[in-house]
């Protein structure tokens, strides 16, 4: 029994390495693994399901792109990988359509699965960044399924600019924080995973895998961070059987 953990991919047309290496993994490293788990952000850019209907006319490549991985992620679900997706930061609006399209089951964050005799806490990550006091505003706005459905309603093509203004304004703001605002909030750690009974938390969203040793209520416990793709390497957390979850950093390019 082999699980794979991966998040943070950031799929977009402007980086087809990420892409091409993504539909290598799944091939080659992926095959024959019980269960794939996506943490979230595996799309930079979600603006609906219905992206799946543009291929023809959405010129940014979003749409192809989409199709292009769905289909690619259905191959390996139906050789009997069980696959789960996460929604992240950039890709709250992914649905039930992509989904199903894909092979997937989507996947509440956060979300407490077993591992064999280990239960293990699984979350995007983002929410346990207290101190960014703006993103989390944005992320309750984001997350609202009253405003969701707002966006949602609106034609394709303005829904196209205000993801490209969103990207944006999220870059500057980025530039501009602090890192440690950024990072997790060690206290906000502790406790979500001592409200989920866990000794285990796997992560993505800060971009700095990691395995990080703590305590909690006098039991050792463990928070592994995956790192995001980049055109030359991918992270990835593999749990075999009744193992404990290994980070493994691979390579890309080759």
């Amino acid at each position: 029994m082999t699980t794979l953990l991966i998040a943070d991919l950031h799929l977009h047309p402007d980086a087809p390495e990420v892409t091409n290496g993504f539909l290598d993994w799944l091939e080659n490293r992926a095959r024959g693994a019980s269960a794939l788990y996506i943490l979230g952000d595996f799309f930079e850019v979600w603006i609906g399901d219905d992206l799946l209907d543009h291929v023809e006319t959405d010129a940014s490549g979003n749409a192809a792109l989409a199709v292009r991985v769905a289909k690619a992620l259905r191959r390996l679900a139906d050789k009997g990988t069980v696959i789960y997706l996460m929604h992240g930061n950039r890709d709250f609006l992914l649905g039930s359509r992509f989904a199903t399209a894909a092979g997937a089951k989507l996947l509440t964050d956060p979300a407490v699965v077993q591992f064999g005799e280990e239960a293990v806490l699984l979350m995007h990550g983002d929410s346990l960044c207290t101190r960014d006091e703006a993103y989390m505003a944005f992320r309750n706005q984001a997350r609202n399924p009253a405003w969701q459905q707002q966006v949602l309603a609106m034609p394709f093509s303005d829904r196209i600019t205000l993801a490209a203004s969103l990207r944006q304004q999220s870059g500057e703001a980025t530039s501009n924080k602090a890192e440690d605002i950024m990072d997790v909030t060690p206290a906000e750690v502790i406790e979500a995973m001592r409200d989920h009974g866990v000794t285990t938390l796997i992560h993505g969203h800060t971009h700095r895998p990691g395995i990080h040793e703590l305590e909690i209520d006098d039991r050792p416990a463990c928070r592994i961070v995956l790192g995001d793709w980049r055109p030359d390497q991918g992270w990835e957390v593999l749990i075999e059987g009744g193992a404990h979850p290994e980070l493994r950093k691979f390579s890309l390019s080759g």
